[in-house]
């Protein structure tokens, strides 16, 4: 099987910028991820893509394979992974356009499976032990510090930190949810940075946001609402730069053998019960 040292969950069609790419379909204990990964060479860096919704886009945000997703990544090798997503604005400011690396994150979601050590066999026989993992900050430090230096002086100056809130959907959020986020004093809202984030905490993984905002929410507007066209568009106009940020961070990240900040000691202590891929 080919390794990759960094993983990009995102959008289907940003692996075909990859060199010599190579399509691996991986089995998991938890099933199927989204899609097959898509490995090899960008910036002298060894990278799997994973189409987060599959490479047609077939697959709701409530029903992404997410455990499936982040042990895949890490049984090839992955330890850094960076999820680029659209999301829609809750402040003015946040226009579409934006494009915001988080330090927080707000779980909204109602009926995912959420950890790894929930206790339950895996097909092997192994049982994971009940596990409380570190969360506090649920972003990698030095992953969001790459990020946000990627993104800089290219006429598109990120938002340094911000709350993401993670809703359900497949459906967008009606006005008074919208306000109701707002006015808690989270910035943005999106449908699968959660149970993404803690998935990759749990496996040691460096994770990293990049939130391009698409919308603003329908608390912040005054028109008919968001729609799937209109997010569709702002992303279509936008995603030629969020690439560019996106391939410029995963050549600035540390070597995999330098790693030492938070999100490799989130089992420090522990007994897990499993040995990870």
């Amino acid at each position: 099987m080919a390794n990759a040292e960094i993983g990009v969950i995102g959008g289907s069609g940003f692996y075909s910028f990859l060199e010599d790419v190579s399509e691996i379909q991986v089995e998991t204990p938890y099933g199927p991820p989204s899609d097959s990964l898509y490995v090899g060479e960008l910036a002298g860096r060894s990278v799997a893509f994973l189409p987060r919704h599959g490479r047609s886009h077939t697959v709701p945000p409530h029903k992404i394979n997410y455990r499936a997703n982040l042990w895949a990544l890490r049984s090839v090798g992955v330890r850094q992974v960076l999820g680029p997503c659209a999301v829609g604005g809750l402040r003015a400011e946040y226009g579409p356009g934006t494009l915001l690396v988080p330090d927080q994150l707000v779980d909204r979601t109602k009926s995912r499976a959420q950890t790894f050590f929930d206790g339950e066999p895996l097909p092997d026989g192994s049982v994971p032990n009940v596990v409380h993992t570190t969360f506090a900050d649920p972003y990698c430090p030095v992953g969001r510090k790459v990020a946000l230096a990627a993104a800089r002086g290219r006429e598109w100056e990120p938002v340094d930190g911000g709350t993401m809130v993670v809703i359900e959907g497949p459906r967008f959020s009606t006005r008074a949810e919208s306000r109701w986020h707002a006015a808690a004093g989270w910035s943005v809202v999106g449908m699968t940075g959660h149970p993404e984030a803690v998935l990759a905490r749990e496996m040691g993984l460096c994770y990293t946001s990049m939130a391009l905002v698409t919308d603003l929410d329908a608390g912040a507007e005054t028109g008919e609402g968001v729609s799937h066209t209109e997010v569709l568009k702002v992303f279509g106009e936008n995603v030629g730069r969020l690439r560019e940020v996106l391939f410029d961070a995963v050549a600035a990240l540390p070597p995999t053998e330098s790693r030492d900040c938070l999100c490799t000691h989130a089992h420090d202590g522990w007994d897990l019960g499993i040995e990870l891929p």
